[in-house]
């Protein structure tokens, strides 16, 4: 077992999730609840189950899959059911499941009766590396993604690569965008060994180190004030083709492609704003087409990409920001970029694409 201290809890690295019922025995808690959706109830559940033989008094609360129903009225439901059940302030929410199941189950246990313990158990690559490490909780609201939400720290997280078994290998290639992510803002030697990376064979050294990457920032900067911002590269332009890609298309792009897009767009806007150099814009756009499908939009939908850009939660005084590459390994934020700019960039991923 491997772990790593983070703000007042612990990330348990673990295959067989070993350390989980001790943990939750110390606590005492009055009520279990587990947060599944369809998927992880079929997939993961019983994983759970086997490393909890004890504990056999639980409800289970579950949840349509897919981004489209991390919204409030989805929220509703969990809190209405945790009425049901009878839950108490003393009540603990082990939230199991992907990013939609981590972000809303924190979300609905940090405002549950004003709060109550959770703990995340993240089952997809794209959480484990992201979405359960930081205490980010939260919804979406219309198309704008995590617009509502609360800075709320887990109990514990439990990281086990025995649930990347149940991935497709696109659900695998969403979550590796964020570890190339990791890479490009703080460490050079993780960004050129993702180069040679079977996805088919993710090791957990390498999950462990991107995770390592964003706690290291996350304890220098809890609430995203300054240095935390560098976490989001990739995320202005890729969270608004993520959103509108949500609500217009029939088979909408899962969170890494997008981000691996507003990546290669944040990529030029770096080059031109920032000073990356050339050379390190088109190493990381090859590496980026190489491993990411093509989408195609027009400039008809720019638009619609800017005013959900708008929204963004890193905005000030009406200002567009980005966290923007130095160099592959370092990246800055709080750079504030015009219309021009960002459509030009939108331009290159198209040229790059023909």
């Amino acid at each position: 077992m491997q772990t790593l201290e983070s703000l007042g809890y612990t990330v348990f690295f673990e295959e067989d999730l070993s350390s989980l019922e001790n943990f939750i025995f110390q606590r005492q808690y009055s009520q279990i609840l587990i947060l599944v959706d369809r998927n992880t109830n079929d997939h993961c559940l019983p994983v759970l189950q086997a490393a909890i033989p004890s504990i056999t008094d639980y409800d289970i609360i579950e949840i349509d899959p897919g981004e489209e129903n991390k919204n409030i009225d989805f929220c509703i439901g969990v809190w209405k059911t945790m009425l049901d059940f009878g839950a108490d302030r003393k009540a603990l929410m082990i939230n199991l499941g992907g990013g939609v199941v981590t972000d809303m189950g924190g979300f609905a246990a940090s405002t549950f009766k004003r709060g109550i313990d959770f703990i995340q158990i993240p089952t997809t690559l794209l959480s484990q590396v992201d979405a359960s490490v930081g205490g980010k909780t939260g919804i979406d609201l219309d198309n704008v993604k995590n617009i509502i939400g609360t800075f709320t720290q887990p109990q514990a997280v439990f990281i086990s690569a025995k649930f990347l078994e149940t991935l497709d290998e696109r659900q695998i290639r969403s979550g590796f965008a964020e570890i190339i992510k990791h890479g490009l803002i703080q460490d050079s030697g993780l960004y050129e060994k993702c180069k040679d990376v079977n996805l088919n064979d993710i090791d957990t050294s390498l999950i462990k180190r991107s995770v390592e990457i964003k706690n290291n920032v996350v304890l220098k900067d809890p609430t995203e004030k300054g240095l935390r911002k560098i976490l989001n590269f990739g995320h202005t332009i890729g969270h608004a083709i993520e959103g509108y890609s949500l609500y217009n298309d029939s088979n909408p792009l899962l969170h890494g492609e997008a981000i691996a897009i507003g990546m290669i767009c944040e990529g030029f806007l770096s080059y031109k704003l920032n000073g990356l150099s050339g050379e390190e814009l088109e190493d990381l756009t090859t590496l980026f087409l190489e491993r990411y499908t093509p989408y195609t939009y027009t400039s008809d939908q720019y638009d619609s990409f800017i005013e959900l850009m708008k929204n963004d939660k890193k905005n000030e005084d009406n200002k567009i920001g980005f966290a923007l590459l130095k160099e592959i390994g370092h990246a800055e934020y709080n750079i504030y970029v015009n219309r021009d700019d960002i459509v030009e960039a939108l331009n290159y991923y198209l040229s790059k694409t023909k």
